[in-house]
């Protein structure tokens, strides 16, 4: 039954899951109706090794074409627990420069890396130390920080995210929704997830996933609960950003591609969901 009750969410995608270049990736998103982009990577480089004359070409382009920056989707924490604490405050400190920059809200990071021989149990110190020092320079730098749940990093599961968030307790970390990647470690998303980490739910990211052997489908065609997530966040009064970072063409350690077709695909699929939930994009 289609909702009659209408919501408007502001719609927005990773853009170099289109193409490298981000004339292109602002076209693709404009045509498929979003305002926003999420920035991962520009020109083949990532954000956070993009040089102050390449951002400000980027901050050009995207005042230019009158698009505006959800997130910057960092790779922050997404290196091994080991490395030193240092290691990613500075790569931060690039990334809240980029934001800065790009005149953006937000920087997705994760919860660190560790061995196929320890025990998840062992680094959560390491892992709150890291995400304390973290939560600082957004803090001082005036961003908000977004965890996103990722297989094989620290917050996986829905308890060690609410852990995450709770123990570093800072108002500049809240958590990016990413129904997929609960799939693809084992957790219903919605009845496992949802009413734990509600409360500190600030994004949305778009993509679904199978149980069965963890592919990547697109919104609504899986086992993420993406329908009924979109309708409690509806009822909730959620008022955020719906990211599409669909992976339908190949994943990696770093990131996901999917190209101009099959992110056509992705967004439409996502389309049929919000429009029978009554949530409006723009």
């Amino acid at each position: 039954m289609v909702s009659t009750t209408q919501t408007t969410w502001q719609l927005s995608g990773f853009g170099d899951e289109i193409d490298d270049d981000p004339a292109i990736q602002i076209a693709v998103l404009q045509a498929l109706g979003a305002n926003h982009i999420e920035v991962r990577s520009a020109w083949g480089t990532n954000i956070v090794d993009l040089s102050n004359e390449q951002l400000q070409a980027l901050a050009s382009l995207l005042q230019e074409k009158g698009m505006k920056v959800s997130a910057i989707a960092s790779p922050i924490g997404k290196v091994d627990v080991s490395l030193p604490v240092e290691h990613e405050v500075e790569r931060l400190r690039r990334a809240v420069n980029a934001a800065k920059v790009l005149d953006a809200r937000y920087i997705r990071i994760f919860s660190f890396y560790y061995g196929d021989s320890v025990q998840v149990e062992s680094i959560r110190d390491a892992v709150m130390e890291r995400m304390r020092a973290l939560a600082g320079v957004a803090e001082e730098g005036g961003v908000i920080l977004l965890h996103e749940n990722e297989k094989d990093i620290f917050g996986d599961v829905p308890d060690r995210v609410l852990d995450i968030i709770e123990t570093v307790n800072s108002p500049a970390l809240k958590v990016a929704w990413d129904a997929a990647n609960f799939v693809q470690v084992g957790v219903k998303p919605f009845d496992e997830g949802y009413a734990k980490l509600r409360p500190h739910l600030e994004y949305l990211q778009v993509k679904d996933a199978l149980f069965e052997n963890g592919h990547v489908v697109p919104a609504g065609e899986g086992d993420g609960d993406v329908l009924r997530t979109v309708e409690a966040l509806k009822a909730d009064g959620y008022q955020g950003f719906a990211s599409l970072e669909p992976h339908l063409a190949g994943a990696h350690g770093l990131g996901g591609f999917s190209g101009p077709t099959a992110f056509g695909i992705a967004a439409r699929a996502f389309a049929k969901v919000t429009a029978e939930a009554g949530v409006q994009t723009a």
